[in-house]
């Protein structure tokens, strides 16, 4: 029975795991910019299809609605893998998927997916976004505080500078540091730790621009503004 159990908690972990990678990777981001502004939303500003970007080259709306869509995909998909996994491998029992058991090591691998679909969308050659969006809305999912944490430590960072992407690898930074204090046990936070790795990564050009000065502050787009093209910084699995 329990070698049952544990076989049907893999497969279905796996196949979650994959579902989330798939879901997670449908870029909002770039669908929205181009029923909204008709633009390439890869061409222009620094190249992502996140949030940021969009308001750049769009508009608030776009990019109010690029956020939900990026949130939304996260969270909805790890309360469906927290549903399914409770239901049909322990029976209705969402306490064996507590973040401090090791089961709940699955809930952490499909996080995992998540972000990862983002940040190398398979509708977009495995281009994407930076995987912020939607991983506060998968941590949503994964346990709410770890997401509470890191809105504080983005915020802190991100208000007073008016550097998104400053906030933004911070709150990465501290992700594996908030999970391993809240109890996650290290079989969990090992996939936490490739997920801050991969969204540092996805930044590395912003990280460079900050290191030389040249990042620019957030700024919405104006009516009637030309989008400012990319200068390709951020190409190559980044945007």
């Amino acid at each position: 029975m329990l070698l049952t159990t544990n076989l049907t908690f893999c497969v279905w972990t796996l196949a979650l795991t994959l579902g989330a990678y798939v879901v997670c990777g449908i870029p909002f981001g770039f669908i929205i910019a181009k029923r909204k502004g008709h633009v390439d939303v890869r061409t222009v500003g620094s190249g992502n299809i996140g949030t940021t970007n969009v308001a750049r080259s769009v508009g608030k709306k776009a990019a109010a609605l690029t956020l939900l869509c990026d949130l939304g995909k996260g969270l909805v998909w790890m309360l469906l893998a927290r549903w399914v996994l409770a239901a049909l491998v322990f029976g209705g029992d969402a306490a064996s998927l507590d973040h401090t058991t090791v089961f709940g090591a699955s809930l952490s691998l499909v996080y995992m997916g998540c972000i990862l679909g983002h940040v190398f969308s398979p509708f977009l050659g495995f281009h994407g976004g930076k995987g912020i969006a939607v991983g506060f809305g998968a941590a949503l999912g994964l346990w709410w505080p770890v997401a509470l944490g890191l809105l504080a430590v983005f915020l802190v960072f991100a208000v007073p500078s008016r550097y998104v992407s400053l906030g933004s690898v911070c709150a990465a930074a501290s992700l594996p540091i908030q999970c391993a204090l809240w109890g996650f046990p290290l079989i969990s936070v090992a996939p936490i730790v490739v997920v801050a790795l991969v969204v540092i990564w996805a930044h590395r050009s912003n990280i460079r621009k900050l290191a030389r000065g040249e990042e620019r502050r957030f700024a919405f787009h104006k009516d009637g503004e030309k989008p400012e093209a990319t200068d390709g910084s951020d190409q190559g699995g980044t945007r």
